[in-house]
């Protein structure tokens, strides 16, 4: 009886199976890049290095899929010595006073081949504001996650709305995800 019953559970019951797979962000292998306009139309960016955090991916159950990052302000480099230095001063990212950028996902909706969008929120300078990535997975099975994930926000909705005539407010944001090697349950 309890075998028949067993079996039924698997039978009707398939998210019972399924296990989330958490993944650690490979800090040496994971970047982010914003990027924008300038001057008129000059492309400026910058990146960010030793990221850390994790993913918790379900292919059964997206309620189980979390994603958390948190970006030290201190590795920025910018494409001049001049601006990382602005961009890192209380002009910009404040960077001694707040000295990490931190993305906490709420919802990680599945599109199909891949493809994710991911809510959640984005701290900068301790304000927090609603974000939503596209993310994709380049190989759902491999043993290392990869996820490319882009979203644009708001400098000014992070109050880092200087030189407003001059730049853009939309700053585009690329990230590239790597993952340790084994994920654990």
């Amino acid at each position: 009886m309890l075998r028949r019953l067993l079996i039924l559970l698997i039978l009707v019951c398939p998210w019972a199976l399924a296990v989330p797979q958490s993944y650690i962000i490979d800090t040496n292998n994971t970047t982010i890049r914003l990027s924008w306009h300038a001057f008129g139309g000059i492309l400026s960016w910058a990146t960010f290095s030793g990221v850390t955090g994790a993913v918790t991916l379900n292919p059964e159950n997206d309620v189980d899929d979390h994603i958390h990052v948190t970006i030290p302000v201190a590795t920025l480099v910018a494409s001049n010595k001049l601006l990382t230095w602005q961009l890192k001063s209380d002009m910009f990212f404040e960077s001694e006073r707040y000295p990490t950028i931190e993305f906490i996902s709420s919802r990680v909706v599945a599109q199909g081949n891949g493809r994710f969008r991911v809510f959640g929120t984005l701290t900068v300078r301790n304000i927090v504001r609603p974000v939503i990535l596209e993310a994709v997975v380049k190989d759902p099975h491999a043993q290392a996650l990869t996820l490319d994930a882009t979203t644009a926000i708001s400098r000014a909705s992070y109050g880092m709305d200087k030189f407003a005539l001059v730049v853009d407010d939309r700053i585009a944001i690329a990230i590239a995800i790597k993952t340790n090697n084994v994920p654990s349950s």
